[in-house]
């Protein structure tokens, strides 16, 4: 497979991004629409940025984040859940992976280890910080084989029919 992972400008390629996630994540056009938003606002934050994964010119996974601040939507969701397992800290000075998808097609080929790895390596913070549906998945043995850890668990987004758990780890990730 001739795979490329690289700079992504994901406003340009946010449609290709979220037929992705939709594949991965069982997404219908009601809720790809609502993200479409989401993603292009959260590109505008300082210090965001997107790496993609690429094969013969098709975006096959993505990834992106951005330093965390406490004013953002997700981190007054968490910060309570996070204060009471004595984790708010983890809110300050952390990068939030904020999606990281990749085609259930191209699953299991390190493609995900990666994206996150690379898009870790190239920040300034000394932790990472991210939330993933709380149960045993893929994606959940992926993170904690990098070095995350449970913050907190059962913490429940508006409208999100499944809780998460918040995870963390310090930078650089475990290879």
């Amino acid at each position: 497979m001739d795979l490329v992972i690289g700079p992504l400008d994901l406003p340009a390629h946010v449609d290709e991004a979220l037929a992705v996630q939709a594949a991965a994540f069982g997404l219908g056009p009601d809720e790809v629409a609502v993200r479409r938003q989401i993603v292009l606002r959260h590109m505008t934050y300082p210090g965001a940025r997107a790496l993609g994964a690429t094969t013969q010119g098709r975006l096959v996974g993505f990834v992106y984040g951005m330093p965390n601040d406490r004013t953002h939507w997700w981190s007054t969701v968490v910060e309570p859940y996070l204060r009471a397992q004595g984790h708010d800290d983890w809110l300050d000075d952390s990068f939030v992976i904020t999606e990281l998808h990749v085609h259930p097609g191209y699953q299991n080929r390190g493609i995900g280890r990666t994206l996150i790895t690379t898009i870790t390596d190239t920040v300034s913070e000394p932790r990472s910080i991210l939330s993933a549906i709380d149960t045993d998945s893929p994606a959940r043995g992926l993170y904690h084989s990098l070095g995350y850890q449970d913050l907190a668990r059962q913490v429940h987004f508006p409208s999100a029919p499944k809780p998460y758990a918040v995870m963390g780890a310090p930078l650089p990730l475990r290879r």
